[in-house]
């Protein structure tokens, strides 16, 4: 029973997946996510049917190829259908049905939306950390308790403090801006995902994680501006779907 439900998991994934494309898209651009409800090619606007609409599975049908156009379509669609499948069938075989499912589930759609806005637009909708961020809270209250819940707000809140004071620190150094804003928002939602300690712990891992990554492109290709948010939602996910505590961290160290 549940290898099917991490089955169905991951098609949900997919489907959902597909959509966050929509919404990685068309959010940084101010276009609504609901209307136009059909969706169409990029390069020359040909309604795409519902056959065409099949997550990954229309992608290799199609040789990657618009039906109408024979234009290229991008990899990175099926990527984050792919990628969104399988992080949500990760997240059902860790935690099975429970609150911290939902958690991850909110995780995991946060960073295929992201990857996709970030790295296309280097914007963040506040809409999607807003909305993400009430699930993750309802879900930290109903789970586990007001008390609890509260101090995982406060977790947050300190999070984004601590961030801000970084970008603070960061544009006096570099004299221009070293941090986007939506990068200290997604700290509030590492702390109320994952407390004080392993929400710092998360700006060490995303940092070592962006910085070869940073230098290789701007050896490549000059570039200056690297997304930071992907590695921000990256390094939350890891850490809560490894189920990692403070517990675990002092027992490395001691």
């Amino acid at each position: 029973m549940e290898i099917y439900y991490t089955i169905l998991f991951f098609i949900l994934g997919t489907v959902l997946g597909s959509f966050y494309n929509v919404v990685g898209y068309r959010l940084p651009k101010n276009e609504s996510v609901l209307y136009p409800r059909h969706s169409y090619c990029p390069n020359c606007h040909h309604t795409l049917s519902r056959w065409e609409l099949i997550p990954i599975l229309s992608f290799l049908f199609q040789r990657g190829k618009c039906k109408h156009c024979h234009h290229p379509i991008s990899f990175f669609y099926p990527f984050i259908e792919l990628l969104t499948g399988v992080l949500f069938a990760v997240s059902f075989y860790s935690f099975g049905f429970s609150y911290q499912l939902v958690i991850a589930l909110s995780l995991a759609s946060l960073f295929s939306i992201v990857i996709v806005s970030d790295l296309n637009y280097l914007i963040i909708p506040d809409e999607v950390t807003v909305s993400v961020g009430i699930i993750i809270s309802i879900a930290t209250f109903i789970g586990r308790g007001y008390q609890e819940g509260l101090m995982a707000l406060g977790s947050g809140v300190l999070l984004f403090a601590i961030m801000y004071g970084i970008m603070l620190l960061g544009d006096f150094l570099f004299k221009r801006e070293s941090l986007g804003g939506a990068d200290i928002k997604l700290m509030f939602i590492a702390g109320l995902s994952l407390g004080t300690v392993l929400g710092v712990l998360v700006i060490f891992i995303s940092s070592v994680v962006a910085l070869p990554i940073a230098l290789g492109l701007y050896i490549a290709n000059k570039e200056k501006v690297v997304p930071y948010g992907p590695f921000i939602v990256f390094s939350i996910l890891l850490l809560f779907l490894l189920k990692v505590d403070v517990n675990t961290l002092w027992q490395l160290f001691i």
